[in-house]
């Protein structure tokens, strides 16, 4: 894994938290409840790419990498 696939599971988090608020003013709870399900698995997507570019990067790959991968989902 990389910092790519951690950046593209914390933006997927983001939208499926932001779209279980969104369900949760509107009634549905049983949509948010997926959503909020959703957010949690891209959430832990994301933990472990996070724990293993740790175990693996020096803080100057991470720097460079990172900025590259926010570069890219921002493309995106």
């Amino acid at each position: 894994m990389s910092l790519d696939e951690a950046a593209r599971q914390l933006r997927s988090t983001a939208h499926d938290a932001q779209v279980a608020f969104d369900c949760v003013g509107l009634g549905d709870l049983e949509r948010a409840h997926l959503h909020v399900i959703t957010a949690r698995t891209a959430a832990d997507a994301a933990e472990a790419a996070l724990r293993e570019a740790l175990a693996r990067m020096s803080p100057e790959e991470a720097a460079i990498e990172g900025e590259r991968a926010i570069a890219a989902t921002e493309g995106a």
